[in-house]
């Protein structure tokens, strides 16, 4: 069947074995992708039906499985990388940055690095520490990266499709905690654009923006902003490097207030490039201060005390009204 009612997890599982069905030259490689299947199953079953050549079980060693793929796709492959938990990303910073993001403007756009690397990333989950936080904004403030994160399971399926397919690297927040909610996904579907907006609900008083895992709490908030009679459009950014100014600013222009919602930290996060660049953009429509709801400046807090830290319902709904009293 084309469409299926699908968990998130599912559906990354689907994409990634239509990936490697199409074309020979993705491989899947990472800690634990093979014979467990990743921590989240999220590569169950690949090894099994397409060989330890095309699905491997690296060494613990973050730096040298992003350096291998970079080399994998010098020589032609589509290499997908799998990082076990945002907080493990970092001993491979350097080879992302340095490497991986400069390679193609180094060489004058002779040289493509079709590297996809898939991050779980953001909280919820009761994790122990460097396994729920949120770093979007340090590689969406490196030049050379593509980075984007998918909120339903239709999305997940075909953005990684399309990050698979495209000739610059691509980092791919996977909202863990998001990994078993359901939706349908119709794999014969004409996909959009991998770095349009999509606006999730129409209103007309107030525009949400977020991405990943903040896109559902979003909509619980303008649910519950609608009994009470306020009409609050609700907009999934689904790229957050390059962003869709142009349907945020369509939004913006109709609601004339935005709220910006995101897990990682409101300071230097990627809200703020957002609330400077839609203020400029939409200076004579906004009738309140574009307002922020994130993170705390502070490292992730233990499982115990991440409600309190994690951006929910009524943090969202504060800065709802907090707009609208403008």
């Amino acid at each position: 069947m084309a469409v299926q009612k699908l968990p998130l997890a599912k559906a990354l599982n689907e994409s990634l074995r239509t990936a490697l069905e199409t074309d020979p030259k993705v491989v899947v490689m990472g800690l634990d992708v093979g014979k467990l299947g990743g921590v989240f199953r999220i590569t169950d079953g690949l090894q099994k039906d397409f060989g330890e050549d095309r699905v491997v079980d690296t060494p613990l060693a973050e730096s040298g499985i992003v350096g291998t793929a970079i080399g994998l796709a010098l020589r032609g492959y589509r290499p997908v990388v799998e990082i076990q938990f945002d907080g493990f990303v970092f001993p491979a910073y350097d080879q992302i940055v340095t490497q991986l993001a400069k390679m193609r403007a180094r060489s004058l756009g002779a040289v493509k690095v079709p590297v996809v690397i898939r991050i779980p990333y953001g909280g919820g989950i009761g994790a122990v520490e460097h396994h729920s936080e949120s770093p979007e904004s340090l590689f969406a403030h490196v030049a050379g990266l593509k980075v984007v994160t998918p909120a339903t399971p239709s999305d997940a399926y075909w953005m990684l499709q399309q990050a698979i397919q495209s000739d610059d690297p691509v980092i791919f927040f996977e909202p863990k905690r998001r990994y078993w909610d359901k939706g349908e996904v119709d794999t014969e579907a004409i996909p959009g654009e991998l770095h349009k907006a999509r606006v999730a609900r129409e209103g007309t008083d107030l525009t949400l923006v977020a991405y990943g895992p903040m896109v559902k709490t979003c909509l619980e908030a303008a649910s519950a902003a609608a009994e009470e009679g306020k009409s609050v459009e609700v907009v999934d950014l689904r790229s957050i490097s390059p962003i869709d100014f142009d349907t945020l600013q369509a939004s913006v222009e109709k609601t004339r207030r935005l709220v910006v919602v995101h897990e990682a930290p409101v300071f230097f996060g990627s809200g703020a490039e957002i609330a400077a660049r839609v203020t400029e953009r939409c200076f004579y429509h906004l009738e309140a201060p574009v307002l922020r709801v994130g993170g705390y400046h502070a490292p992730y807090p233990p499982a115990r005390l991440e409600e309190e830290y994690l951006p929910g319902l009524d943090r969202v709904l504060d800065a709802v009204d907090r707009s609208l009293a403008y």
